[in-house]
């Protein structure tokens, strides 16, 4: 009975093979931060993308007048710009400029609210490099620009 006490006390102490679950544990705990970060990291590079798109053709829609559309006021020379015009120079801004790889991209809105500006609002969608069964259908990215033509 003596000997059969100080067998269960010593492998009660016995302590082998007890890190294995927490090194396992570990392990997943790395993998999912590492795939969270690498999704997170595609997403914000992707809205860039989207972005710096916007600005090209926000700006190349706030050159898009003619030079008999520029008038002279107190502050100076302004040009007066027209929403199609506006629109067609930023589809036309799209359709040479490389897209990466946005999907679905698409042009919401191009227009010059004042005569001044142009505005440039598109969508795409983003999907994650890896895990594509938790968001199977992406998520859509919108973005918005403005630009203006100053004559200095």
């Amino acid at each position: 009975m003596r000997r059969l006490c100080e067998r269960l006390r010593a492998a009660s102490v016995d302590e082998t093979g007890s890190t294995l679950p927490l090194a396992i544990f570990f392990m997943f705990l790395a993998v999912v931060v590492i795939l969270g970060v690498m999704g997170a990291t595609s997403l914000y590079i992707e809205r860039k993308r989207l972005l710096t798109l916007a600005d090209g053709a926000a700006l190349a829609g706030a050159e898009a007048f003619d030079l008999t559309a520029v008038t002279a006021t107190d502050d100076g020379l302004r040009a007066v710009l027209d929403s199609s015009d506006v629109g067609a120079a930023a589809a036309d801004y799209l359709a040479a400029a490389p897209r990466g790889s946005l999907e679905h991209l698409r042009v919401e809105s191009a227009a010059s609210p004042d005569g001044r500006s142009a505005e440039v609002a598109l969508s795409a969608w983003w999907r994650p490099p890896v895990l594509v069964l938790v968001l199977p259908d992406g998520i859509r990215l919108d973005v918005e620009s403005t630009a203006r033509s100053v004559f200095g």
